[in-house]
């Protein structure tokens, strides 16, 4: 019996391919002249080598050759293979968008003074009427200002009586030439000086009477608490927000726009009994920072009083005008890298990002428009892999 020949016998040189793992298995037996043995051991060893070459030409053969070749020996590294897809045209020609219903007026309330809460009168979401009390501060500090200006006040009355008096006793002592002309005058001067001095006195108790009514905070006008963040006990600054009161009247919807379209004058309020115009009242004059969108308000029609405020409803927009042309991609085309969505167009092996604008969204698709033909090729998966004029190799679409 012809004995195996063990793999330790031969030298594995560079191999064009790794086929050639199984070209050296093949040699080794067709050229093993070894003499017959009747060691057990020995034939369990040399068979345990060949399996070990075997099975290393089967796990070669299965390796994945789409990135390398061999050429003369050299290895060559492949463009990578894309899947791809056709840019279509896109029937859609209008922009659905969620919008927020808001009052007209909302009006942050806040305390012109500053102090303590004592009692908090509403809670949020109630209804409230003009001058209704909403919230009272701790007014012993004012009662004292107002108390204050008024001794000072009095104080200032006595000094312009006095003043007066003066003023009458040297004219007539000036008449009877007992004082100078110049006495007379100043006298005069001193009238002046007290009656400016009881101006400032009642001035600033006038102002320590408002003070002291600023303790108590009242609705301006009739409305709806949307907020209300201020407790018992809570010391506040002069200023500082306490609630805010969504006034009775007209409402808004407000919705936001992406960066790159501008807002049309008029779209629809889309409700269950059917679409109302709305109309663009106004527009923030920058972009949010966070999303980097426009917002805007659209005034609501008198059918639309029954929504409630802060309710979510959709909106509709034509967009046709606005963007020309719409295109429909897959969704995972799209690319973010900072500086707004694009997607990578495939032309003659070379892909290049093209910067687009997202109109609308769904589970599988995209509605965009940009510096697209129908018929683009784009690469829909794997965009985050990819750079400007990388060169790859197409899948068929």
């Amino acid at each position: 019996m012809a004995g195996l020949v063990s793999v330790r016998d031969f030298t594995v040189v560079e191999m064009p391919s790794r086929r050639s793992f199984f070209y050296v298995a093949e040699q080794a037996f067709q050229s093993g002249t070894a003499s017959e043995s009747g060691s057990f051991k020995k034939m369990a060893r040399t068979s345990a080598n060949m399996l070990a070459v075997l099975s290393l030409g089967l796990l070669l053969s299965g390796c994945d050759d789409t990135q390398a070749d061999y050429a003369g020996g050299v290895p060559v590294i492949l463009p990578p293979w894309v899947k791809t897809a056709r840019v279509e045209l896109s029937n859609v020609s209008v922009l659905g968008l969620s919008g927020v219903v808001r009052a007209q007026v909302e009006v942050p309330l806040s305390f012109q003074v500053g102090g303590r809460i004592i009692a908090r009168k509403v809670d949020a979401g109630q209804q409230v009427l003009a001058g209704e009390l909403l919230f009272e501060l701790d007014k012993r500090d004012l009662q004292q200002s107002v108390k204050m200006a008024t001794a000072t006040l009095q104080a200032a009355d006595l000094a312009l009586a006095s003043a007066i008096n003066d003023l009458q006793r040297h004219q007539q002592l000036q008449s009877r030439n007992f004082i100078s002309t110049q006495a007379l005058e100043n006298s005069r001067l001193s009238v002046r000086e007290a009656q400016t001095r009881r101006d400032v006195a009642l001035a600033h108790l006038g102002q320590m009477r408002n003070a002291l009514n600023y303790g108590e905070l009242r609705a301006p006008a009739n409305g709806v608490l949307m907020e209300v963040a201020a407790e018992v006990g809570q010391v506040l600054g002069v200023g500082q927000t306490v609630a805010v009161l969504a006034q009775a009247g007209a409402r808004d919807v407000e919705v936001s726009f992406p960066e790159q379209i501008k807002p049309p004058a008029q779209g629809e309020l889309l409700l269950a009994q059917g679409a109302s115009i709305i109309t663009r009242r106004e527009q923030a004059g920058a972009l949010e920072s966070i999303g980097r969108t426009l917002r805007v308000r659209y005034s609501l029609p008198s059918t639309a009083d029954t929504l409630l405020l802060g309710s979510v409803v959709r909106t509709r927009f034509s967009i046709s005008a606005i963007t020309g042309r719409t295109f429909s991609v897959p969704l995972a085309a799209l690319n973010e890298r900072g500086s707004g969505p694009c997607v990578w167009r495939l032309h003659e092996g070379l892909v290049s990002a093209v910067a687009v604008t997202v109109l609308t969204l769904d589970s599988e698709k995209a509605q965009i428009s940009g510096p697209l033909n129908p018929g683009d090729h784009i690469v829909s998966v794997g965009t985050h892999l990819l750079a400007e004029r990388m060169r790859v190799r197409e899948l068929n679409p």
